[in-house]
């Protein structure tokens, strides 16, 4: 299995920037793709997921700015990205979840759990968003 994230770069602050995760040796069916990112300093945080139902979950601090999506035919799943702030500046990641819980909204009671249940892992992009 192989996660390969792209999209990333420099971005003006109000920007939009499309990040893709394309996935190898292994179909998104019944499996959940979520979105992590790390900041300089920071430690790893998720930052949303999406089922093979098309069900997605996102943190408080992207609601309405960032949007999860798949193309099932493509193998991909996409993380849109709009009104981009500094704060947003991190390495994404993308990772796959192999028995993803019932409810997808279930990956926001733990970060930690959320992380450690991910099975496997892109090697991140980029994304800066300067001022």
């Amino acid at each position: 299995v192989q996660l390969v994230e792209s999209g990333g770069g420099l971005v003006q602050t109000g920007g939009s920037l499309r990040l893709s995760c394309s996935a190898s040796g292994i179909t998104f069916d019944g499996y959940a793709i979520c979105w992590f990112r790390q900041a300089p300093g920071k430690e790893r945080e998720g930052v949303g997921c999406i089922s093979s139902d098309g069900s997605t979950f996102s943190i408080d601090s992207v609601k309405g700015r960032f949007t999860i999506s798949s193309d099932s035919a493509e193998n991909t799943v996409y993380l849109q990205m709009n009104s981009l702030n500094p704060e947003d500046t991190a390495v994404y990641y993308c990772a796959l979840d192999m028995e993803p819980p019932n409810q997808i909204l279930f990956y926001g009671l733990s970060e930690r759990a959320w992380y450690v249940a991910m099975d496997f892992w892109g090697k991140g992009t980029l994304v800066t968003v300067s001022t």
